[in-house]
């Protein structure tokens, strides 16, 4: 391999370091015994030089890879370091391997360990000759580089010798110099101080002159500004003659120069700038700070005064308002702009007033600030119509800036609170602005709902389904929570300038947003609600009772899901910390359960209502005494079943199915139950005369004693056979109470009996337990049978075909 022909070492070769003695052993072994020597030879003798030489160049390497004497040799801990067969040992003995190896391996063995070996020795005899190659040519180079900085350093030298000898010619001539004009330089020296001296004499002479131009050019900053340097002098030198007549020119022209300034400030034509300078040449002349001062915050007054007439002139009637954002940059470039440069040259011009003047010019801020903050407030009242909070908060924003200067300015005045306060109360109208709207949706969905119930009706065409007007109701809901959410999030953007303060990352997020608005608007929802069922008469008999049902469903659906959603998704948007009490989920979840109940049950009562209404009236405006013998089923029977299985498709559309009992196989063909109250009756016949009326209520009585009790108004669950139950308990309620109010002929009771088995027919199954109906039906045609003088039934199989063929 020529020299340089690698760059770097092998990357594997570090792996082949603990080989490195090896390689050295290796390297002395091919160069064989020296010339002269022999097997007797002394180890003092050229035979004695190699293992010297093998240690040297060990050494060698160990230096160049920084190893210790145990990673040089490349051992593991566990071997023993004397062991004479480690080939990576430092008492490695060739000839005891050779042996070892001989003894205890195979001819194929010792073969592959042979080409290893050898493979081995090539490598490292190649690493070797590239590492030589590779320094070799680095010592090179440094060799190439110290002689060409030898040369470089040589010719430096001579040119510091010149340098130096330069030097020294510069010095010799300079101080040769020097001597030469010593006196000339103390001559020019007196000349100059009393040049000097007649330059200023010169200056006093026409400093009456140099006034009286610059006042009547009007450069009055000039004329101060000389006033200023010769009064010093003046006044040291008062009393020579010649001094005296100077200065009494100068007072008398400063006089008139005193007084144009004045007439100047006091007309306040100019504007803020041209003030300042007027009021810094007067106290520049003498003139009292406290009347200036007094003056000045007049003149100021008066600009100000006439900004916040122009912003007032904007909110008129008659003129149509511009818009917010325009109206807080014309306050803000007008009347805080104007602000800030009176109090920057109020502290510049009168900083030596102290307390006194710091707190007149706080209070002249505070006073013109409060009428400004009015004026801002009036604006922004008029955009708490609109939905959209971008150019409200961009206007919002601006005001906020804009006063943070005249804030640090002015920082006894509260300027920068008060605007801090008022976006905080805007913010806080605007989430009560947007529960408002919540609110105002939730009921336009309500209204839309009634609409179209009511529209099939009223055209005679199929309207939507519930599920489909509940689907509407709830993606509106949410939709207008989440563009709700949308909007004032904006006031907690991280570009929003008052968004950082603690207001806004902590109570307007927790108290104002969650609590305020979402958790607000759920409560609101649900008693808004709940007061479909607080007045049972003629507002829930004008509420559809569809409408119950979609809303205990929607409640339902808040209570299982959607409630958690929108606060989980109010919590992430606006990162609602916990040092805020809030209302928990379960809280709210456990409301809107029971706020779906009352719906549910009142739907129930509604419905149950509507049913037991057409019952009683059936029952009422029948003369039951004078009846025909009945030939077919009633038709108000037909529609309370017409009514039930409609309520039942209605509750099936919104509401699971339920649970249940195990029904009898001839549930449908039962007729003995609902008779078997009269057949008794029948039995004792007899005691059902006129003479024993006790006997037969006693009877009675002890009939109902080993009968089960039913819960009119148990409790609704969540499903639809539950509704249907407690419907149809109400129903049967209260026909049995109108039952129990008539007296009946023999063919009442007998059309009794038959509209009881028609409907015994066809009820049984929507309730959870048929055997409720069973009983149900069982008192009414007791009852009946109670209240009939000639108590005399029909047969079950007559009724049975009446009832089929109706």
């Amino acid at each position: 391999m020529a020299p340089g022909s690698a760059s770097s070492p092998s990357p594997s070769f570090p792996a082949l370091r603990p080989w490195a003695a090896v390689g050295a052993m290796a390297a002395a072994a091919a160069a064989g015994p020296g010339p002269g020597s022999g097997p007797g030879d002394s180890p003092e003798g050229p035979e004695g030089e190699a293992p010297e030489r093998r240690r040297k160049a060990h050494g060698m390497l160990k230096l160049y890879y920084g190893l210790s004497e145990g990673e040089a040799a490349g051992r593991p801990a566990g071997p023993d370091p004397l062991d004479p067969t480690d080939l990576n040992g430092a008492h490695f003995d060739p000839e005891v391997y050779l042996d070892k190896l001989r003894r205890e391996c195979p001819l194929a063995q010792l073969m592959d360990s042979e080409t290893d070996m050898v493979r081995q020795i090539r490598a490292l005899d190649s690493d070797m000759q590239t590492l030589v190659y590779e320094n070799y040519n680095k010592f090179i180079s440094a060799t190439d580089t110290i002689r060409k900085m030898k040369n470089d350093f040589r010719k430096m030298e001579d040119e510091m010798d010149r340098l130096a000898t330069n030097m020294a010619v510069i010095t010799d001539f300079s101080a040769r110099i020097s001597a030469t004009l010593q006196d000339r330089h103390e001559r020019i020296t007196k000349l100059a101080g009393v040049h000097a001296l007649l330059r200023k004499l010169q200056f006093l002479f026409e400093l009456p002159s140099r006034l009286t131009k610059c006042v009547e050019l009007g450069a009055y900053g000039q004329a101060v500004r000389y006033q200023g340097r010769a009064q010093a002098v003046l006044q040291q030198y008062q009393h020579l003659p010649s001094f005296r007549a100077i200065q009494d020119d100068c007072q008398v022209i400063t006089a008139r120069l005193a007084q144009q300034l004045r007439q100047r400030f006091r007309e306040g034509g100019s504007g803020a700038p041209e003030q300042a300078e007027c009021v810094e040449l007067l106290l520049a002349l003498g003139e009292p700070a406290e009347e200036l001062c007094e003056e000045f915050l007049a003149h100021a007054r008066g600009r100000l005064e006439e900004e916040l007439r122009s912003l007032e002139a904007e909110l008129g009637p008659s003129p149509p308002a511009p818009d917010v954002l325009e109206f807080t940059d014309h306050g803000g470039s007008g009347f805080v702009g104007g602000l800030c440069q009176v109090a920057a040259a109020y502290q510049e011009l009168f900083a030596a007033q102290g307390p006194a003047g710091a707190e007149r010019l706080a209070a002249f801020a505070r006073e013109l600030g409060s009428r400004y903050f009015a004026l801002v407030e009036r604006r922004l009242a008029q955009e708490q119509g609109g939905g959209d909070n971008s150019l409200l908060v961009r206007a919002l924003d601006r005001f906020h800036r804009r006063l943070r200067a005249p804030g640090a300015l002015l920082a006894a005045a509260g300027l920068a609170e008060a605007a801090t306060e008022i976006v905080e109360r805007v913010a806080r109208e605007r989430l009560g602005h947007h529960l408002q709207g919540l609110r105002a949706a939730f009921l336009g969905c309500l209204t839309d709902v009634r609409q179209a119930l009511a529209a099939p009706r009223v055209a005679g065409k199929e309207g939507p389904g519930l599920a489909e007007l509940l689907a509407n109701v709830a993606s509106s809901i949410l939709s207008h929570i989440k563009a709700s959410l949308a909007a004032v999030h904006l006031f907690t953007a991280k570009e929003v300038s008052f968004s950082n303060k603690p207001y806004f990352r902590g109570e307007f997020c927790s108290q104002g947003v969650r609590e305020g608005l979402i958790v607000g608007f759920i409560r609101s929802m649900c008693q808004t609600a709940q007061s479909f069922c607080d007045s049972p008469g003629e507002k829930g008999g004008a509420t559809p009772p569809a409408l119950l049902l979609l809303l205990s469903r929607l409640c339902l659906d808040y209570e299982t899901a959607t409630i958690s959603y929108i606060l989980t998704l109010t919590d992430e948007q606006f990162l609602v910390q916990d040092q805020f009490p809030v209302t928990p989920v379960s809280t709210l979840c456990a409301e809107a359960r029971e706020t779906a109940r009352r719906l549910l049950t009142h739907y129930v009562k509604v419905q149950g209502l509507v049913i037991s209404q057409m019952l009683r009236k059936s029952v009422e405006t029948r003369d039951w005494l004078s009846t025909l013998e009945p030939r077919n089923v009633r038709a108000v029977m037909k529609r309370v079943v017409e009514d039930t299985t409609a309520i039942d498709v209605q509750v099936g559309l919104l509401y699971e199915e339920g649970v249940r009992k195990a029904q009898s196989s001839d549930s449908s063909k039962r007729t003995f139950s609902v008779y078997s109250s009269s057949r008794q009756q029948g039995r004792y016949a007899p005691s059902y005369t006129p003479s024993a009326p006790m006997d037969t209520n006693l009877l009675s009585n002890i009939q109902k004693l080993f009968s089960e009790r039913i819960d009119v108004f148990s409790p609704v669950e969540f499903n639809k056979v539950s509704v249907l139950t407690g419907i149809i308990k109400i129903s049967l309620k209260t026909l049995l109470e109108c039952v129990r109010l008539r007296t009946f002929g023999r063919f009442g009771l007998q059309q009794v009996q038959v509209d009881c088995h028609f409907l015994q027919l066809y009820l049984w199954r929507f309730v959870a337990d048929e055997e409720l109906v069973h009983l149900l039906l069982d008192e009414v045609v007791a009852s009946a049978a109670l209240r009939c003088p000639d108590p005399v039934p029909m047969e079950p199989s007559v009724v049975e075909v009446i009832c089929e063929r109706g």
